[in-house]
């Protein structure tokens, strides 16, 4: 519910539908890839098939990017994969970050946490951004690369026809309804897909009977940034209160309604209005302010079994459902679509097995069930669903100041970057045991400054800036040696140039060296020293990582078959 009166200091452009051309009535042109829905997961895997390139059709029903907040919080994980599609500058210029936040019960604060953050780091731990300036980061992005992406607006799909070799869909915009085919669908449409529902499939799981007032206010404040939540406080006595700051002076506000209320009369502004003011008041906020919207929020942790269904892939919340308890819900998509553009353009590119694919559901509905797992923990605390549940949060909170180790039961376990443990992309298990320490075969690679070697001038990085759009190899060397059967991996260096070695294996080698180098000219030097220890390499060690960042492998002596082994077990499953 918007209140017209006063607008959001954002104005969103509305765009135009646009007819392809057709043939009895069947868009002319037979599409790789068409992706449905045009929200953060939707553009995140048009960008990911884009930047691949892969031609992309990105199908949106509305005329715009969203209104309201909606999703508000983007983990680094989140920013790490916006960087890799071109569009982290947008969100460093306008989101707010944070590295903590506090949780008072009734008037005293029982919790004041920090989410991990260290000199290694080049992003924040969180980003405040509501998503329509999410979307309209992403699509300005999509703008940029036309060429590859085709965004049809008010373009709503109707009706799905999957087959052996591809995917059928009706649609239908206000200029007349169509039918497109495509080799490969990506449903990002949604909680309420009509891809998911198209195909008979049902959300597996927990609805939660709490709901929760969202509130978007404009309040000029000088308050810091960070998450706050009250647990009982005086202005809602019995429920819980979630207040976060969002750029341009907007202030998102969630509350618990009681058993009991009627959720269609707690949005009406006659109601809002007094709750609100009841708040800001016990937050000692004096200033002016005014509600620029209102909807209604209940948890969910549902999700399906599979992700792929044939040339169907469902990502988001068409896939699954996590409670906003630890802001897992649109980052747990973008990670999706991350996850699943790469492989998917893989196939289309004849560069991997269509059994690539089924690695996206494996390893997604995976993280999907670690993600339930603590949002669900987060939410029977946040909101009780029974007595018993009441009664032990009550307790926590009593004694939380007195018995510090109960604190980790009020921590909102907020999103982090998922390990795929169990991935059947994971290879030389055996080698990998041989390190003391970093990032085991399925982890997310970590970040540490590096001074970057290019043409010979050094510039100051970080390790995330050597990742290529295909697979990565970083060789670890004391001063720049490198084995010769190495660098002919990667027809490195020119001279080398036109051995085929690879024979289309997508592989760039990186050389990291601990010293500065004297031989061959590395890729970049660990300037701080703290390189080789985190990652628990030596001079001949060897890191595999995929596309998306991922750790595929790793040796504490690297050898080229070993190499080209892992990549054909990855794409060749």
């Amino acid at each position: 519910m918007a209140y017209d009166c006063v607008p959001y200091p954002f104005t969103a452009q509305c765009y135009a539908p646009r007819l392809p051309p057709l043939h009895d009535g069947v868009d002319v042109q037979h599409h790789p890839v068409v992706v449905v829905g045009g929200g953060p997961v939707g553009y995140t895997a048009a960008l990911g098939l884009a930047r691949q390139g892969v031609r992309v059709v990105l199908l949106e029903a509305d005329d715009s990017v969203c209104t309201g907040s909606r999703a508000i919080c983007i983990s680094r994980r989140s920013l790490e994969i916006a960087e890799r599609l071109g569009a982290l500058p947008g969100f460093l210029d306008i989101g707010l970050p944070w590295t903590g936040g506090r949780s008072y019960y009734r008037d005293t604060e029982v919790l004041h946490f920090q989410m991990p953050q260290d000199e290694n780091q080049k992003l924040p731990p969180m980003l405040n951004l509501a998503q329509y300036h999410i979307e309209q980061i992403l699509l300005d992005r999509a703008e940029q690369l036309a060429d590859l992406i085709d965004i049809r607006w008010q373009t709503r799909v109707t009706g799905v026809e999957s087959r052996a070799d591809g995917v059928r869909l009706m649609l239908s915009s206000p200029l007349g309804d169509y039918t497109l085919n495509t080799d490969w669908l990506v449903a990002a449409d949604g909680g309420r897909s009509t891809v998911r529902e198209s195909l008979g499939l049902a959300l597996q799981g927990t609805s939660y009977e709490g709901r929760y007032v969202i509130v978007d206010i404009l309040l000029d404040t000088q308050r810091a940034t960070e998450r706050l939540a009250y647990f009982d406080p005086l202005c809602n006595p019995g429920s819980t209160v979630l207040v976060h700051k969002q750029p341009h002076s907007v202030w998102r506000i969630d509350y618990q309604l009681g058993d009991g209320e009627d959720p269609a009369q707690a949005v009406l502004p006659e109601n809002v209005m007094p709750r609100v003011a009841s708040l800001l008041e016990m937050m000692g906020e004096r200033g002016a302010w005014k509600p620029i919207w209102t909807t209604l929020y209940k948890a969910n942790a549902l999700t399906l079994e599979r992700y792929r269904h044939g040339r169907v892939l469902l990502a988001g919340d068409a896939a699954h459902l996590v409670p906003i308890f630890g802001v897992r819900g649109a980052n747990s998509g973008i990670d999706d679509a991350d996850n699943l553009a790469w492989k998917l353009a893989y196939v289309v590119r004849g560069l991997a097995s269509e059994r690539l694919l089924d690695s996206y559901s494996d390893e997604r509905v995976a993280a999907t069930h670690e993600n339930l797992a603590q949002g669900t923990k987060s939410t029977e605390f946040m909101a009780p669903p029974t007595f018993a549940f009441a009664l032990m949060r009550t307790a926590v909170l009593g004694l939380a100041l007195r018995h510090p180790r109960l604190c980790s039961l009020i921590n909102p376990r907020q999103s982090v970057a998922i390990c795929y443990t169990a991935s059947p992309l994971n290879t030389a298990l055996s080698a990998s045991a041989e390190f003391a320490s970093g990032p085991i075969p399925g982890a997310v690679l970590p970040e540490c400054p590096l001074t970057h070697i290019d043409a010979g001038t050094a510039r100051p990085g970080h390790l995330t800036d050597l990742l290529a759009t295909g697979f990565t190899a970083l060789y670890f060397s004391e001063a720049g040696e490198v084995p010769p059967e190495l660098m002919a991996l990667t027809a490195w260096p020119d001279s080398m140039a036109g051995q085929g070695v690879l024979q289309g294996r997508p592989l760039t080698l990186r050389l990291i060296t601990r010293l500065q180098s004297t031989g061959t000219t590395p890729s970049a030097w660990d300037h701080t020293q703290r390189l080789f220890p985190l990652l628990g390499a030596n001079p001949g060690s060897l890191y595999l990582v995929r596309p998306d960042g991922h750790v595929s492998a790793r040796w504490q002596q690297g050898e080229a078959d070993a190499v080209l082994s892992a990549i054909d077990h990855a794409l060749h499953l």
